[in-house]
């Protein structure tokens, strides 16, 4: 089994991976404290929320999470992948604790560990899954199943 060596570059859309959600939520919910409370039935008062500065920006920051995750799926398996989004719990406690003054328990706190911890472990794997080539016989018994009408 060979590790795949990550560049970079790659090291970098990991780290927009793990950075933009977090920031973006904490965004979301710096915006909406601000806010009176929303519903679902008054639709006119969400579209108002977007448009606010905080709200704005979170969403941006998401859509910037959305396209490194896209991005890094490209190229490594979901199951290296998301243990980076898990770091993300880490900066959102953070953030939650000492930008937005929220009070974070002893069992949230351990919970994070544990996460963090976990996370260590998927990130000593290989990025990408080395897929077996498939038989001779079977790839050309799946081209003609596929050239087959049904």
């Amino acid at each position: 089994m060979s590790h795949h060596t990550l560049s970079p570059r790659q090291y970098l859309i990991l780290g927009l991976v793990s950075i933009c959600a977090p920031l973006g939520d904490s965004c979301l919910s710096r915006g909406m404290t601000a806010m009176p409370s929303i519903s679902l039935a008054h639709p006119a008062a969400l579209v108002a929320a977007v448009f606010t500065p905080w709200i704005a920006g979170g969403i941006v920051l998401l859509i910037g999470f959305f396209a490194s995750y896209l991005t890094a799926l490209s190229w490594a398996d979901l199951t290296f992948v998301l243990p980076a989004t898990a770091l993300g719990n880490v900066i959102v406690a953070l953030l939650s604790r000492f930008w937005l003054h929220e009070t974070i328990s002893l069992e949230r706190w351990a919970g994070i560990v544990l996460i963090t911890l976990g996370v260590s472990f998927v990130a000593q794997g290989p990025s990408l899954t080395q897929r077996a080539a498939p038989i001779h016989g079977e790839h050309e018994a799946e081209e003609a199943s596929e050239v087959q009408p049904r």
